[in-house]
């Protein structure tokens, strides 16, 4: 079985995410969206509401084959692969400055484990300028998200703002 982890805050999870999982189905067997747990970043979402989100959209999204779940980790990303066991981990790239990063996170997981293979795919080019840090800085000046985040999440982004 090739299984993969893609790994990531998805706070909030965007059209440019889906389309990387349900491209990815195409080269794996198994897809772990996997939420990196940073208590030093202030989310928008907490880790359960982010989990809840993602195991509803991701629904209709295995294709075939394919089989997606949600898990969150914490610590080295490598160790998580491990212990999935994982044979890759798959990384957005949507411009120079992610793949410059992401290189240099690659080599040092392989450093790490060379047993992980790091996988880069690009998001269709309607998706190529989408983040979470951007979809929630437009969110919070009045902006639109259509077309940018799942209609669940823009329900629930607004739900929230108005609990707040």
């Amino acid at each position: 079985m090739r299984r993969a982890i893609y790994p990531g805050s998805f706070d909030p999870v965007t059209n440019g995410h889906l389309d990387i999982i349900e491209r990815g189905c195409k080269l794996f067997d198994e897809i772990i969206v996997s939420i990196l747990v940073n208590p030093e970043k202030k989310p928008f979402f907490t880790i359960e509401e982010r989990q809840d989100m993602l195991d509803e959209i991701l629904k209709g999204i295995s294709q075939g084959n394919c089989e997606v779940r949600v898990d969150s980790f914490r610590g080295l990303l490598v160790n998580y692969a491990v212990a999935q066991q994982a044979n890759a981990i798959v990384r957005g790239i949507r411009a120079i400055s992610d793949y410059e990063y992401e290189l240099q996170m690659a080599l040092m997981n392989r450093r790490l484990e060379p047993t992980i293979e790091t996988v880069f795919m690009m998001p269709a080019e309607t998706y190529s300028y989408v983040s979470s840090r951007l979809v929630k800085e437009v969110f919070e000046l009045g902006g639109a998200l259509e077309g940018l985040v799942p209609p669940l999440i823009e329900r629930r982004m607004k739900e929230k703002l108005k609990r707040a």
